[in-house]
């Protein structure tokens, strides 16, 4: 499933503008980067089911943005992601014990996890448009929670890539 970061002992080869975007001071942010909803919206579920459930996931997309998590890196100092059924996924991960956690469910737990801390805003908001394709965020993968997926739709990363608006080339 995962095609970058299979080969820890190739060198860096190169570094990518993806590389160069992480290490942008959080003060320079780009204007792209979206304020997250009131958790107190969140309050206002009016009984509807699926309203309580857009609201519980809006909490925690805002938490998400604001946020700094772990995502490795590959062999050539990219962030590390992985494809499924057509969607690019950025692998990342609420601290070390979830990625160490990932290590040993992959059976890595040996190797060196060599790992960027990255606002989960500029993943979606940044990042994410770099990718070609449809693109979004997973985190803390094979978690036992089974982790959360931040998916290519309006609302969660810009339009102009959102898969639901027909914005992808």
């Amino acid at each position: 499933m995962f095609d970058n970061g299979d080969d820890p002992a190739e060198p860096p080869a190169r570094r990518s503008k993806i590389a160069d975007l992480a290490d942008w001071p959080a003060d320079e942010a780009p204007s792209a980067l979206r304020e997250a909803p009131s958790p107190a919206r969140a309050m206002t579920l009016d009984g509807d089911p699926a309203v309580a459930a857009r609201d519980e996931f809006a909490v925690l997309l805002g938490e998400f943005r604001r946020t700094a998590v772990l995502v490795p890196l590959d062999v050539h100092g990219d962030l590390w992601s992985a494809e499924q059924n057509g969607v690019r996924w950025i692998v990342a991960f609420s601290d070390e014990e979830a990625l160490a956690r990932f290590a040993f469910a992959r059976g890595d737990a040996g190797r060196e996890w060599t790992y960027r801390t990255v606002l989960g805003a500029r993943l979606l908001d940044v990042m994410v448009p770099l990718l070609r394709g449809p693109a979004g965020v997973a985190l803390d993968a094979g978690s036992e929670d089974g982790g959360m997926l931040f998916p290519p739709v309006v609302g969660i990363v810009p339009e102009a890539v959102a898969v639901d608006l027909g914005g992808m080339q």
